[in-house]
């Protein structure tokens, strides 16, 4: 039985990179094995099928939301705890981040940082105060979280803006922070 909920984002590729994979099953077991419950975009490809897999073999309650138009796409996971198919990408978002304590955002492409930058955004108008991690793994966040200090220098943002998203160097990490910040 779960009693918190962490959204992933994450790619729908694998990338370049194996830790990047290895990242997304350390975090999906971690998850399970506190019992907390994923909340993701229902694929079954790339890191996304990897943190989905990691925390069913684990023994995990996964919640997986996916637009009808991705099911074929990003092959859904209909052997989730519970799968939702919404109409739109936006009502996805909604649902995933309406059900959820926390946020955490391993390495993907254009659709995680959709989804990042939306959860921030909602964050610094006030819409909510849920923790936002981003698992640095390999540094492969370095350049965006460069640009967000470069949005603040630049005078587009307040510079609390950066006191909204935690930077954390790998799963251990962010698994460490969730139990911090869910207890």
């Amino acid at each position: 039985m779960f009693n918190k909920s962490v959204c992933v984002f994450c790619g729908s590729r694998p990338g370049n990179d194996p830790d990047h994979a290895q990242a997304a099953e350390t975090l999906g077991a971690g998850l399970a094995k506190a019992g907390i419950r994923l909340v993701y975009g229902a694929g079954d490809v790339g890191l996304m099928g990897t943190v989905a897999r990691a925390v069913q073999q684990a023994g995990g309650a996964t919640f997986g939301v996916i637009p009808q138009h991705l099911v074929d796409w990003e092959v859904g996971k209909t052997d989730l705890t519970t799968y939702v198919v919404t109409e739109t990408m936006h009502e996805r978002k909604k649902v995933m981040f309406m059900n959820c304590d926390a946020v955490v955002v391993l390495p993907g492409g254009a659709g995680s940082l959709d989804e990042l930058f939306e959860v921030l955004t909602w964050r610094q108008l006030g819409l909510h105060k849920k923790p936002i991690f981003i698992v640095n793994s390999n540094g492969y966040w370095d350049s965006l979280l460069g640009l967000l200090d470069n949005v603040v220098a630049g005078g587009f943002a307040d510079v609390s803006l950066l006191d909204y998203i935690t930077e954390v160097a790998d799963a251990p990490s962010a698994l460490a922070a969730l139990q911090d910040c869910l207890a």
